[in-house]
């Protein structure tokens, strides 16, 4: 996928489905063929995009490996979810290109984009510019990332960052809670950014079950990621009544 056909698939896909559903894929926990089968299975029940990647992968080759056998059996596209610059890797479709903006180190929000940009170019990665917004403590992505987290129970700082990432050009906005986080994103705060931010939002961290996925898409999440479900053992079956619900919710 060439230019920027992955956003306008994504944005084709929203327009006709409601609401997205994105698979992340560990390289680090997923090894290739069972990668593979998930990324077929969920292919099947809907999914839009796989994603690759997570705060704590840096086996580069391994993640390499991953996508190009991933990428053999199925049409959706493959994201790079990067933690790091070890998270760009050949053979996906795009990248979420994104600045940790909460972040304390520098390193975050502009220097790892740096070092990480050459590569994306080299490898003919579709960049979506993404702020990465890390609500909460105590999880990889908050830990790994030095991120100040924003509070649960305080949207509207959620908000001015989505704002400020609006201003500074950004078309993606990702609400993470984090991986296996004990509790998702509020619904109070998708309301609050959606109401501040014209763009794609996305929102990831402890989602389990059809009821949570269906308030956050009524509250305005235009793609929900789900992934530690399924690495603690949650099943298609179980993902496929959420990928159901979340394209019904209104």
């Amino acid at each position: 996928m060439a230019g920027n056909k992955v956003e306008l698939f994504l944005k084709s896909e929203l327009k006709r489905k409601n609401a997205l559903l994105f698979v992340l894929i560990d390289s680090e926990v997923s090894n290739i063929e069972s990668s593979k089968k998930l990324a077929k299975d969920v292919e099947k029940i809907g999914a839009s995009a796989i994603l690759v990647g997570g705060s704590s992968a840096i086996d580069q080759i391994e993640m390499a490996k991953v996508v190009k056998g991933i990428k053999q059996g199925i049409k959706i596209p493959i994201i790079l979810f990067p933690g790091n610059i070890t998270g760009v890797v050949p053979e996906a479709d795009a990248i979420l290109f994104s600045s940790l903006m909460n972040s304390e180190n520098p390193y975050f929000i502009t220097q790892a984009q740096a070092l990480g940009a050459p590569n994306v170019l080299k490898f003919g990665l579709e960049p979506l510019p993404t702020a990465y917004l890390v609500v909460g403590e105590g999880t990889s992505a908050w830990f790994i990332g030095s991120a100040r987290g924003i509070p649960f129970e305080k949207p509207k700082i959620a908000a001015a960052y989505a704002l400020a990432a609006q201003f500074l050009g950004m078309r993606f906005v990702y609400l993470e809670a984090g991986s296996g986080a004990k509790s998702t994103i509020t619904p109070e705060m998708i309301k609050t950014v959606r109401a501040a931010f014209n763009g794609f939002l996305i929102v990831g961290g402890g989602i389990k079950d059809t009821k949570t996925a269906r308030d956050l898409v009524k509250a305005g999440a235009d793609a929900l990621v789900i992934g530690t479900f399924l690495e603690k053992g949650g099943s298609i079956k179980k993902l496929s009544e959420i990928a159901n619900a979340i394209q019904k919710a209104k």
